[in-house]
C-alpha cells in the first residue's frame, strides 16, 4: 500500500510526539492506534443491554462478596453498551499516547472530532450518527457508579458518574454538525488506562449490532485470555451478560447467536444441558489447548 507523504510525516511526527503541546486536554487525533477496552467494564456488566430507556438501578456482586457495584441511571436511562463505543474510543487514543509518552495524556478530558469517532466505530455520519453521539454522552454523564472495584491501585469511595462532563463546539452555520467534542474521563477509568487495565478488541467488534453479541465478545476475551476456550453455565452467562431476559429467552437469544457466528476471534457452542463453551476461531491454538489439556488428563490419572 503506498503511503502519501503527507501521511508520513503525520505518522512520524505523532511517534516522535512533536506536535503535541501542554494543553488542558488530550488530543485524539491518532492514527494506528489498537482498540482497547477497559478490564473492570468488560468483566462487570455496567452497561445496560435493553434497546429501550433502563430506568432501573443494576446492583452486581463478585461470587466471592468481596467486590460490588450499583449502577444508578438519570432520568435519560442507563448508559448502553452501544454508548460504550465513546469510552472505547477515547480509551484507545489515550492508552496509545501513554504508550507514546505523549505530555498531555495526564488530561482527563480528551478532544476529538466527532466526523473522525463517527468513521472509526463504523457509524454513519448523517445527522442521525451526530445526534446519537449526543445522546449516549448525555447518558454517560448520568449514569452514576458506586463501587469498592479499584482501579489503578486507587479505590474510589463514592459516586461518581461514567464522564465527568462533556461539551460539543459547532459552528453557527451548522450547528447540528459537530466540529469537536470534550470527554472528561471519570478519575475510576483515567486511572485504569494509566494502569494498563486495558485488553486489545478486534476492529470488528464495531460490526456487532446486537448488544449481546458485544457483550459476549467482551466477557470471551476478557476471561479466556491466552487460552483457548472458558466453560460457563448458562445463569452464570446471563448474570455475568448483565441480561434482565428470562433464562428461557436468554437460551434463544445466545442459541441465535451461536448459529450467527458474528463474534470476532470466538464461537459460542451452547449444548443440551445449557452449559456454553466460548472457544477460539484460531484452529491451531485450540488443537494445542486440547492436546496440553489431554495430557494433564492422562498424567493426573
Amino acid at each position: 500500500m503506498v503511503i502519501s507523504k503527507k501521511r508520513r510525516d503525520i505518522e512520524n511526527c505523532e511517534l516522535s510526539g512533536q506536535h503535541r503541546r501542554r494543553q488542558d486536554f488530550f488530543l485524539a487525533d491518532l492514527f494506528g492506534y489498537a482498540l482497547k477496552g477497559d478490564m473492570t467494564s468488560m468483566e462487570v456488566p455496567l452497561f445496560s443491554l435493553s434497546t429501550k430507556p433502563d430506568l432501573s438501578i443494576w446492583k452486581w456482586e463478585s461470587q466471592d462478596g468481596k467486590r460490588c457495584i450499583t449502577v444508578t441511571p438519570s432520568v435519560l436511562g442507563r448508559a448502553t453498551q452501544h454508548d460504550k463505543d465513546v469510552l472505547i474510543y477515547a480509551i484507545s487514543q489515550l492508552t496509545a499516547g501513554v504508550d507514546r509518552s505523549f505530555p498531555d495524556v495526564a488530561n482527563r478530558a480528551i478532544r476529538f472530532t466527532a466526523y473522525d469517532y463517527l468513521l472509526a466505530t463504523n457509524r454513519g455520519v448523517s445527522g442521525r450518527g451526530y445526534a446519537n453521539l449526543k445522546e449516549s454522552l448525555a447518558r454517560l454523564r448520568g449514569t452514576t457508579l458506586t463501587t469498592n472495584i479499584s482501579t489503578g491501585g486507587f479505590q474510589i469511595d463514592e459516586g461518581f458518574g461514567l464522564i465527568d462532563k462533556w461539551r460539543v463546539v459547532a459552528s453557527k452555520e451548522c450547528p447540528s454538525r459537530m466540529d469537536a467534542v470534550e470527554v472528561t474521563l471519570s478519575a475510576w477509568l483515567h486511572n485504569a488506562v494509566h494502569a494498563f487495565e486495558v485488553l486489545t478488541l478486534h476492529r470488528d467488534y464495531f460490526k456487532l449490532r446486537k448488544p449481546l453479541e458485544r457483550r459476549l465478545y467482551e466477557l470471551a476475551r476478557k476471561h479466556c485470555g491466552r487460552q483457548a476456550m472458558m466453560k460457563i453455565g448458562l445463569d452464570l452467562l446471563r448474570q455475568k451478560a448483565g441480561s434482565r431476559a428470562s433464562r428461557k429467552e436468554f437460551r434463544r437469544m445466545v442459541r441465535e447467536i451461536m448459529v450467527a457466528d458474528n463474534l470476532p476471534e470466538y464461537r459460542i457452542l451452547l449444548d443440551h444441558e445449557d452449559k456454553v463453551t466460548l472457544y477460539t476461531k484460531d484452529s491451531t491454538r485450540l488443537v494445542r489447548s486440547l492436546s496440553e489439556h489431554a495430557s494433564l488428563c492422562v498424567d493426573a490419572s
